[in-house]
């Protein structure tokens, strides 16, 4: 789907950034690591849940971070938002996505979505049959949206794989997919989220290493996908983060420094991700997400009875979604 003309979000590269344009960055300490455990999620679904477990909550600007893994005949049917924003990540296969205002398609491999919820939506989001019973595989990120946001339009802007340039860093033993944001002066598609994000895609190979510079105050944290153990260095320390497992930076520092050993056996790759923190309250209930109660008790209420943004929801099911509605 091709972007609204009009963006109101905040810009995703800050100019005059001290971290971006620091002579001598130091690097990001880590706060902690730990392994995101698998859980049933929606209708048959199972998803890694790291973000949005007791282990690490309402990290500003992140709600929920979840790896998840569809099999045709599972998925999650017609279900609404408000005040918050979905990126979705497809590593392997595809998924179908339909809302009430009649936007539907199809993401697959590579591809991502950004769908920011503001005033209200009710979407479903199903595994796309491959042909071959295979499951799909991606990344789901939920994103607080600044309080004077959480009132706008519900927008869908879609990325192909195409789309996404590409860095490469140390001579090429590190491949960088710059989905949003900058990395070793290769800029992002812009106006994607409404709240800044930097997402990367990082492959390290057997010997190399990155220094990634990160918005100067931004929250970030690194979620290691699959290959080797990645090593991070904080300068006066290193330590070797596996697979499956989420490393939460400190504020404080310039950039991500990672590499991966001479003699490992396979490349390592991870997604890096940084947001602006937002100075506000976060009140969640479900897929409800505001800064006062009063609002999520109105979003409940507005949700139930059709109105405040949710009108279209009356009457209206989902294609995709009848089979397990």
């Amino acid at each position: 789907m091709a972007p609204n003309s009009t963006f109101v979000g905040l810009p995703t590269i800050p100019p005059e950034d001290p971290s971006l344009n620091a002579k001598s960055p130091k690097p990001r300490g880590i706060q902690k690591v730990f392994e995101a455990r698998e859980q049933a999620e929606g209708a048959g679904a199972t998803v890694r849940r790291s973000i949005g477990t007791p282990k690490l909550r309402n990290f500003t600007p992140f709600l929920m971070l979840d790896h998840f893994n569809v099999s045709p005949g599972a998925g999650f049917p017609d279900h609404p938002h408000r005040g918050q924003e979905t990126i979705t990540y497809l590593l392997s296969g595809a998924v179908d996505h339909e809302d009430f205002a009649g936007n539907k398609g199809t993401i697959e491999t590579g591809d991502l979505q950004f769908m920011t919820a503001g005033r209200g939506i009710v979407h479903a989001e199903m595994p796309h049959d491959n042909g071959d019973g295979s499951s799909n595989v991606g990344m789901q990120l939920w994103v607080d949206l600044p309080k004077d946001l959480k009132n706008c339009e519900p927008r869908y802007r879609d990325l192909k794989a195409a789309e996404i340039p590409v860095a490469e860093v140390d001579d090429g033993k590190v491949t960088v997919k710059v989905i949003s944001g900058r990395s070793h002066g290769v800029d992002s598609v812009q106006e994607l989220a409404y709240t800044p994000v930097w997402l990367l895609d990082i492959t390290i190979r057997p010997g190399g290493r990155i220094a990634q510079p990160l918005p100067a105050g931004w929250n970030a944290f690194a979620y290691t996908l699959d290959g080797a153990s990645t090593v991070f260095t904080t300068g006066a320390t290193s330590q070797e983060v596996p697979q499956y497992h989420n490393t939460v930076f400190e504020q404080k520092g310039d950039q991500i420094v990672a590499e991966v050993p001479a003699d490992a056996k396979e490349p390592s790759r991870f997604i890096l991700v940084a947001g602006m923190p937002l100075d506000q309250p976060i009140v969640q209930y479900g897929p409800f997400v505001l800064t006062d109660p009063s609002q999520v008790r109105q979003a409940m209420m507005d949700y139930s009875s059709f109105t405040n943004g949710f009108e279209r929801a009356d009457g209206w099911a989902s294609e995709i979604g009848r089979s397990m509605m």
